[in-house]
């Protein structure tokens, strides 16, 4: 059993992360960011929550990027081959859920 306070949780550099619960190579992790990440796409698919803060996701559709700024409890998944990015408006907790070693 864990307990997680989510909006305590501070990592040493932007993206750390913490891992929840890793269920048959499927991981939940818990990451603290104050700088994006960096486009790419995932091995697989990926949901990715975000429980404090504000973020804006781009991602490319059709060869097109788009774009949405996802709010607390805003959810977005990635299907395998969504090409996307991760921007935080500030400091940003963010739940993902992915396979394990997924970039």
């Amino acid at each position: 059993m864990k307990i997680i306070k989510a909006k305590d949780f501070i990592a040493p550099k932007a993206w750390g992360a913490i891992t929840i619960a890793n269920m048959n190579g499927i991981t939940t992790r818990l990451h603290w960011t104050d700088k994006p990440y960096k486009w790419h796409v995932n091995d697989g698919e990926e949901v990715f929550v975000v429980l404090n803060g504000l973020v804006e996701m781009q991602y490319k559709q059709d060869g097109v990027i788009k774009s949405v700024l996802l709010n607390v409890g805003d959810v977005f998944y990635a299907n395998i081959g969504t090409e996307h990015i991760a921007s935080p408006i500030g400091e940003a907790r963010i739940l993902v859920v992915e396979k394990e070693g997924s970039v």
